[in-house]
């Protein structure tokens, strides 16, 4: 039984570690341009498991941001991990041990949250392990082929694989803009945001960490604002 659980893990994240292969490539590779090393570049994959707060990261990194900006950058960032790790935490199997839940909070992602949500009937431990495996070794394995392999391919083609980036973060924003209008609107005022900083000289003060962080909470108040959730959404979440 347990046996099965965890191929069944493991069968189910093989589409998460392929995507994170792909992208955490590109971090490798980004990272490295920064200024870190690819074994740094593979620590910090290997202990953080978050795509958006790492490229964040590096870019506070690369600017010579401080840790102040640095850890308000990531909480903003990273704060939706503990509402997921907390919605999931409903779904557990009385078996999981503090290890296991350990674990759990690491290995959080959108991507593997949406996976164990969608299962019907309780997680258990071995399976999430299985759901968790690949992707994690996709992610650190996909981080170190972009750290070390990088330096050796020409410069066009590393060029161009750091746009996948910017690729997949139109892929998941796009089709719930698409789909949700209150989604579209909180994107435009980010953006609007972040051109309103960039462009306006009297506000080069504000550092690119800074501006992650004033964009997100504002257009995430602005969100809240205009489009409070109802009392059946309320319910239904």
């Amino acid at each position: 039984m347990k046996k099965t659980l965890f191929l069944t893990g493991l069968i189910d994240g093989i589409p998460i570690a392929a995507g994170y292969f792909a992208v955490s490539f590109s971090f490798g590779i980004a990272a490295v341009a920064a200024g870190i090393s690819p074994f740094e570049a593979l620590l910090i994959s290997m202990t953080n498991l978050t795509s958006a707060g790492q490229f964040a990261a590096i870019g506070i990194i690369a600017g010579g941001g401080s840790y102040i900006e640095m850890a308000l950058s990531q909480l903003v960032i990273n704060l939706r991990y503990a509402l997921m790790s907390l919605s999931l935490s409903q779904k557990l199997d009385r078996s999981f041990s503090r290890l296991h839940s350990l674990i759990l909070g690491h290995a959080v992602t959108d991507e593997i949250f949406a996976v164990a949500m969608s299962r019907s009937g309780k997680t258990r431990p071995i399976y999430f392990l299985g759901l968790a495996a690949l992707p994690y070794i996709g992610w650190s394995g996909g981080t170190a082929a972009g750290a070390f392999l990088g330096a050796l391919m020409p410069e066009t083609l590393c060029s161009a694989l750091s746009v996948s980036l910017y690729g997949m973060f139109i892929a998941i924003i796009v089709p719930a803009a698409k789909k949700e209008r209150p989604v579209l609107i909180v994107t435009l005022i980010a953006i609007a945001l972040s051109c309103v900083i960039y462009y306006t000289p009297a506000l080069d003060f504000i550092s690119s960490g800074f501006s992650i962080i004033i964009c997100a909470v504002a257009a995430s108040a602005a969100g809240a604002l205009l489009f409070p959730a109802s009392a059946d959404e309320e319910g239904a979440k």
